[in-house]
C-alpha cells in the first residue's frame, strides 16, 4: 500500500505576504527592558524572615507567573504570524489560450473611396464598408493577438500584435483613404506583415489582406513577398474587394450602375499569393459577401497555445488567527475562575 505523499496534505510554504510585521514580535520584551520600572510611593513593609518569604514566593508565585508569561508570548507569536500573512503554493495552473497571431492589412489607396457598397440601406464607400465588417470580425476573435497595418503607396504598421482589440478597432476607425498614399503597394504590405510575424510561434502566423486594386507601387513584388511569407511560415489569406460596377442612390434607394468605372482587381496575383503561402483567396463584390468571407475566416481551426504556468499563492493567515483565538479564550476565562 502506497502512503500519500506529504505534499498531498501540506503544499509547499510560499513565505509571508507582509514579513516585516515579524519585527513587532520582540517589542514587548524591548518595552519591558527599556522602560523604567514603576516606582511605588508607599512605605515598604519590613517583616522578619524576609529571605525565607522571598524563597517561598519564587517557588510558588513565579511558577504561575512564568506560565502566564509563556501563554502571553505564545498568543503574541500567533498574532504576529497571522498579521504577517503566511502563504502556501497552490497547484500549478497553465491556462490554455486559443488563438493566433493575426495581422490585418487594409488597403487605403484612392480607389477605396469609391462609393459602390451598400451598408444599412445606404450607399457607402468601400473603406467604410470594410471597417464595419472588420469591426464585427474583431469582436469574434477573442484570444487572438491582432495587429493592424495599412498600405497605399507605402505600408505602415498602426498597431503591433496585441490582445487589446479595442486599440486595433480605434486605429481602424481613424484610418482614412489616402493616409498611406493613393497608390497600392501590395508586396510591401505582405513584406511588412512577414517582418512583424516572423518571431511569433510557428503555425499561428496569419495575414488577412484586403485590397481593391493591383500592385502599382512599392519596392517588393507581391509574388516575391509571397515567397518570403512561405519561407517564414506566414499563411496569407487575400480578399479582393469591390463591385463589378458603381452604384448611385435615387431617393435613398441604392441602384447599381453597370460599368460604373470600378478599378480592375488583380485577382490572379492575389490567388497565387494565397496558394503559395497555404492560404485562401476570396472575392467580395458587396458588403454581405465580405461579411461571409470574414465569418469563414473566423472558423479557422484555433491553435492551442498554453499560457505560462503559474502557482497561485493561497492566504493562510486564518490558521494562526484561529489558534490565537483558541489559546486566548482560556486565558480570558482564567481570572474569572480565580475570582
Amino acid at each position: 500500500m502506497t502512503l500519500p505523499a506529504f505534499n498531498d496534505f501540506y503544499p509547499a510554504f510560499a513565505g509571508f505576504g507582509w514579513p516585516w510585521w515579524w519585527l513587532a514580535f520582540p517589542l514587548p520584551w524591548l518595552a519591558r527592558w527599556l522602560l523604567p520600572a514603576q516606582r511605588s510611593s508607599s512605605d515598604a513593609l519590613k517583616v522578619p524572615y524576609g529571605k525565607q518569604l522571598d524563597a517561598i514566593a519564587r517557588s510558588g508565585g513565579l511558577g504561575r507567573r512564568g506560565r502566564t508569561a509563556a501563554w502571553l508570548w505564545l498568543l503574541w507569536f500567533l498574532l504576529c504570524a497571522a498579521i504577517s500573512r503566511p502563504q502556501e503554493w497552490g497547484e500549478a495552473v497553465a491556462p490554455p489560450q486559443q488563438g493566433r497571431d493575426l495581422m490585418l492589412a487594409v488597403d487605403l489607396s484612392g480607389s477605396m473611396s469609391e462609393a459602390d457598397m451598400e451598408l444599412g440601406g445606404a450607399v457607402v464607400d468601400r473603406l467604410t464598408a470594410a471597417k464595419a465588417v472588420l469591426a464585427d470580425f474583431l469582436d469574434r476573435r477573442q484570444g487572438d493577438r491582432v495587429g493592424l497595418l495599412v498600405f497605399g503607396q507605402r505600408a505602415y504598421a498602426l498597431t503591433p500584435l496585441t490582445l487589446d482589440r479595442d486599440s486595433v478597432r480605434e486605429q481602424l476607425r481613424d484610418s482614412v483613404v489616402g493616409l498611406a498614399g493613393r497608390e497600392t503597394a501590395l508586396g510591401d504590405a505582405i513584406g511588412l506583415a512577414v517582418k512583424r510575424l516572423r518571431d511569433q510561434p510557428e503555425g499561428q502566423r496569419v495575414l488577412i489582406l484586403l485590397t481593391d486594386g493591383v500592385n502599382t507601387a512599392g519596392a517588393l513584388e507581391p509574388l516575391k513577398a509571397a515567397e518570403l511569407a512561405k519561407a517564414e511560415g506566414v499563411r496569407v489569406h487575400t480578399i479582393a474587394f469591390g463591385s463589378d460596377g458603381g452604384m448611385m442612390s435615387i431617393f435613398g434607394v441604392p441602384m447599381p450602375l453597370p460599368g460604373g468605372g470600378s478599378e480592375e482587381i488583380d485577382e490572379a496575383t492575389l490567388k497565387k499569393v494565397a496558394e503559395q503561402t497555404g492560404g485562401r483567396s476570396f472575392r467580395a463584390r458587396d458588403t454581405a459577401e465580405l461579411a461571409g468571407i470574414y465569418a469563414e475566416l473566423d472558423r479557422l481551426e484555433p491553435v492551442l497555445r498554453p499560457g505560462e504556468a503559474v502557482r497561485p499563492r493561497l492566504e493562510r493567515y486564518s490558521w494562526p488567527l484561529a489558534l490565537a483565538l483558541l489559546v486566548g479564550l482560556p486565558g480570558l476565562a482564567w481570572p474569572r475562575r480565580q475570582r
